[in-house]
């Protein structure tokens, strides 16, 4: 990462940046390795903010998936390929790339809220957001899946806390699709090899 590819206020507030990657048990089919990853990520997630460590609130996984790496930043679109380096090698490929580049409305710009696209591509304002997150907090009693082996409630709360309205739609579209819902698809698209990019300027 270039830190000075980005502006004064992005790199007085910019979080130390690690990237991981996980190998695939041998055997273990696609689908069921991206469940695993996404059960990983939500109780790393909730363990962190049940904890006590500092600054705690800076913590955030843009993406851990086995077909899409997610790239957030509190920087313009020019600036994401100049701060992520690999991103301008020739050697990255990817079958699509989205870049976002939002400028911050009702919540100051940071690079925790720019939006995750992880499952969801949402560019708007979602008026009835609080009574959203509570009526899927009401429901946690009486979710169920098969996939997750009687260890659901480990992934709860279904809605990270603080995030806004488009990652809360995330959050949600993600957990019903991960324990078996369908997405709306044309019988065309392929999630696979999927690059994302959220700029926040």
């Amino acid at each position: 990462m270039n830190g000075d590819a980005v502006g004064r206020e992005a790199r007085a507030s910019q979080p130390y940046i690690e990237q991981l990657f996980v190998g695939c048990p041998e055997g273990r089919e696609e689908d069921d390795f991206e469940r695993l990853l996404y059960r990983v990520r939500r109780r790393t997630e909730n363990e962190i903010d049940d904890s006590e460590i500092e600054d705690k609130e800076t913590f955030f996984i843009p993406s851990f998936s086995c077909r899409t790496i997610v790239y957030k930043g509190l920087m313009l679109a020019p600036q994401i390929e100049k701060f992520y380096f690999e991103l301008a090698n020739p050697l990255v490929t990817s079958a699509l790339a989205l870049i976002h580049q939002r400028f911050s409305t009702n919540t100051f710009p940071s690079w925790k809220l720019a939006h995750p696209y992880r499952y969801v591509a949402h560019n708007g304002e979602i008026n009835t957001i609080k009574g959203n997150v509570s009526w899927m907090n009401a429901r946690q009693s009486i979710l169920a899946s098969p996939v997750y082996d009687g260890q659901i409630a480990k992934l709860y709360p279904v809605i990270s806390p603080g995030g806004s309205d488009s990652a809360s739609l995330d959050n949600a579209v993600e957990f019903l699709f991960q324990s078996g819902r369908s997405l709306p698809c044309d019988g065309h698209a392929d999630s696979r090899g999927l690059g994302r990019q959220s700029g926040h300027g």
